[in-house]
């Protein structure tokens, strides 16, 4: 008899992905501008720090919402003593309409379809517990976040099974890679109950297209057991808003609202991303169905968003003028610190996938490699972790199906260091061309030389077996 469970003891976590060993590396030698300037500069982090200034000068002139007041009166034992798990209607009601508000309004949510949860990774692990059984299968396009391997997996018994979208469109879901994977599934004899995407995409930075949706929905219509889960945590941080469309958005368009196709179509959401707050484990499960939303809502107990946290937020996003500024402030940000990224890469030869959203890049390093491999692949991302000193994630962790792309973040570090990243990196390739041209040109001076060298072999061959003729004909 074992003195732990199986589950305590699986190896199933993913904690030994390239994606986590990376961050164990910058924790062991995190860069510090005064206390530790060579040290690893951590860029496999996508948060979101360029807006707390907004942030923390509205905490400033609203400090009734942080001191737990309401109309100068201390609602402290409010707040402390026990909360239903349903959450506070006021937290909900602001929540529902920042989602809309996020969309550009051409959707509304109706607080009453949301459970609230502790970060998008409980969000996400809890519409598997509804969806799924152990050994039932979802299908994700990749690449994908390495995380989902955890919070899909680990204990919830799901499979995934990967959607294989490549480079050659820009990593798009087709039809026939989605028939592709589904076919696989049922190879493995595995049960399929739906598709999982994230929209914006994590790592690609990209929106979901009107050609994608459609693909999927009518995949998923034509499969009445299976469900479309769209993780839209990435909502608010697309450059240019007009360019993101929510699931729910098509759903209406195509004016499937009310039949059992809406009902099989669940968003997830967070602040963790859109706000820069993952500290405070906010997260929130969208769906039509009510058997979804009471099971979902009895599992969130399990992992609550404390009260003082939902009062805090609801002030904060019911302030209409607030939302409104930080929204357009934090993507007029974004993009300039995107585009300082994707230009300093392409100054030393380094492209990137053209994107609209997100807190990082999916970069090209497949001309940096020393061979078309996986082993290739890692062994230039330890030189850049080891060597160059920054932390960036590999998209083997991101399970693309082609070696030498990374997810480089961008959003969580000051512009000045960001700035000291690419000039480490810049060295980096620069040596490494040098290297490359001088093993160029030794090559080519060997292969002259040899050239030369059998050119004198030759014709001393070719003069003695003359003379040796002229001998024997004398």
């Amino acid at each position: 008899m074992d003195l732990f469970s199986r589950k305590a003891t699986c190896n199933s976590h993913g904690q030994d992905s390239s994606y986590f060993l990376g961050w164990e590396e910058y924790e062991k030698n995190p860069y510090d501008v005064i206390k530790n300037p060579h040290g690893i500069i951590q860029m496999g982090l996508a948060e979101n720090q360029l807006c707390f200034d907004l942030l923390e000068s509205w905490l400033a002139q609203n400090p009734d919402a942080a001191c737990f007041k309401r109309d100068g009166q201390s609602i402290f034992r409010e707040l402390a003593l026990f909360q239903d798990y349903h959450g506070l209607s006021s937290f909900k009601n602001a929540l529902a309409n920042f989602m809309s508000e996020n969309r550009g309004n051409r959707v509304s949510f109706d607080s009453n379809n949301l459970v609230l949860t502790a970060g998008a990774t409980s969000a996400n692990e809890t519409l598997m517990f509804c969806l799924a059984d152990p050994g039932d299968a979802f299908l994700l396009p990749t690449p994908y976040y390495p995380g989902f391997d955890r919070d899909l997996k680990w204990r919830t018994g799901v499979e995934i099974i990967p959607i294989q979208c490549s480079s050659t469109n820009g990593f798009r879901i087709t039809k026939l890679a989605l028939e592709e994977a589904y076919e696989q599934a049922k190879k493995l004899n595995l049960n399929v109950k739906g598709v999982l995407i994230t929209n914006p995409s994590n790592p690609l930075g990209t929106t979901t297209t009107r050609t994608e949706f459609s693909i999927l929905l009518d995949f998923i219509s034509r499969n009445k057991y299976m469900h479309l889960v769209s993780d839209e945590i990435y909502s608010g941080t697309v450059f240019n808003s007009s360019e993101f469309i929510s699931v729910m958005e098509i759903l209406k368009n195509k004016q499937l609202e009310n039949t059992d196709v809406f009902n099989r179509v669940h968003i997830v959401y967070s602040l963790s991303k859109d706000l820069g707050l993952p500290g405070f484990r906010v997260g929130a499960i969208y769906s039509n169905d009510k058997d979804v939303i009471s099971a979902a809502t009895k599992m969130s107990s399990f992992g609550l968003v404390s009260s003082q946290t939902q009062y805090l937020l609801s002030s904060l996003l019911s302030d209409k003028k607030f939302s409104k500024n930080y929204l357009r402030e934090n993507q007029k940000r974004l993009k300039n610190r995107q585009r300082k990224l994707v230009s300093g890469l392409a100054a030393m030869g380094i492209r990137s996938l053209k994107s609209n959203a997100g807190l990082f890049c999916w970069v090209d390093m497949r001309h940096l490699l020393i061979s078309k491999t996986f082993e290739a692949e890692k062994h230039l991302w330890k030189e850049i972790v080891y060597d160059v000193k920054l932390n960036i994630s590999p998209g083997s962790s991101c399970h693309c199906e082609e070696p030498g792309w990374f997810r480089v973040c961008f959003a969580n570090m000051s512009e000045d260091t960001l700035k000291l990243a690419l000039k480490r990196l810049k060295k980096f390739v620069d040596d490494g061309n040098s290297k490359r041209r001088y093993h160029i040109s030794e090559s080519q001076r060997l292969k002259g030389s040899t050239k030369k060298t059998m050119t004198t072999v030759s014709n001393w061959v070719f003069r003695l077996s003359f003379h040796d003729r002229e001998a024997e004909e004398r």
